[in-house]
């Protein structure tokens, strides 16, 4: 039997990062155990800020204190989507797993594994972005390499560790800004009009055709594209707060979602995620009529066809209104 993209993602950390490191050991479940859900505290590898869970990691490398109390030092989520097909949106679907123990002061590794598409130079800037916020190492890695020698000199030589990680993170914040450069020309507006975004002062305006079908069809996954989106937007304007604007669902369907959802781990993350709040068609004042309308009707119809086209004028329209201030979303 083939193993699962956990399973060999597992094995080759232990396999080339080490099983231990110095004074420091791996916390790894093998496939088919549920103990990874668990938090950390509670012997899992699941981390927790504010009351909020975040996505498991596949292995947390721990020491013990003087009472032979584990304590998290490096959690890794690793993914091998970038052979499976995974060139783009999939890539910030398991940003959030690691974040929850930068979030915790525990330095936060995405692994993923070299394969036919590139890392999305996004997902360095991200990274980049939360270290900084919150004052904790959040690297984004393909060589394991880099993940033992943290742990080397973590054991060793916090000064030369130090200069490790800020060398990486240069390194690999650096191609961010290439691609910012090249495909935006260094120009936030650019951005925006590309990637359906209104910037203020104070907060951004994230817009997307999500519907409540999205999130109560299985089949569609979209919950995990629309937290992909929302932890890309918040960690690109980290200091902003975030406005993201469902203008096909309206207030009754959220709270519908709410009452509903509240135990499914994207919709709480979409819910509680600091900074980010949900905007719906009824939170946009001023908007014209037809345009009301449009969005109202077509609410629980997919995006697909003509309705790509119908969707794509609507939008541009709203951004423009949103944009120049003529509509606002309160």
């Amino acid at each position: 039997m083939a193993l699962s993209s956990d399973e060999i993602i597992k094995r080759e950390i232990i396999d080339h990062v080490g099983p231990i490191v110095g004074n420091f050991y791996a916390r790894v479940f093998n496939e088919g155990s549920n103990d990874d859900q668990r938090l950390f505290s509670e012997g899992g590898l699941t981390f927790t800020h504010n009351g909020q869970d975040y996505g498991s990691c596949d292995c947390v490398y721990v020491k013990e204190d003087n009472n032979s109390n584990e304590i998290a030092v490096l959690a890794i989520e690793g993914t091998d989507c970038l052979g499976r097909g995974s060139s783009g949106n999939a890539q910030y679907q398991r940003f959030h797993h690691a974040l929850g123990a930068v979030k915790q002061g525990v330095i936060g590794i995405y692994y993923l594994r070299a394969g036919k598409h590139k890392v999305q130079p996004d997902l360095y800037g991200m990274a980049y972005n939360a270290s900084q916020k919150f004052g904790t190492p959040y690297l984004i890695v393909q060589e394991l390499s880099v993940i033992k020698k943290i742990l080397e000199l973590m054991g060793s030589d916090l000064q030369q560790l130090e200069k490790y990680i800020n060398d990486y993170q240069q390194k690999c914040y650096s191609i961010y800004l290439d691609k910012f450069n090249t495909l935006y020309k260094g120009d936030w507006n650019i951005f925006a009009k590309k990637r359906s975004t209104i910037i203020f002062n104070d907060h951004i305006v994230k817009y997307s055709s999500r519907n409540i079908r999205n999130f109560t069809d299985g089949s569609q996954r979209a919950g995990h594209i629309a937290v992909g989106e929302m932890f890309l937007s918040r960690y690109f304007f980290p200091e902003k707060e975030l406005f993201y604007l469902w203008p096909r669902i309206t207030t009754d369907e959220v709270l519908t979602l709410d009452r509903t959802k509240g135990h499914d781990k994207e919709w709480s993350l979409l819910r509680n995620e600091p900074g980010v709040i949900i905007k719906t068609l009824d939170d946009i004042e001023d908007i014209p009529e037809n345009l009301k309308n449009y969005f109202f009707e077509s609410r629980l119809k997919p995006i697909t066809g003509e309705n790509i086209k119908m969707w794509n004028t609507a939008s541009i329209e709203l951004h423009k209104l949103i944009e120049t201030g003529k509509v606002t979303v309160r």
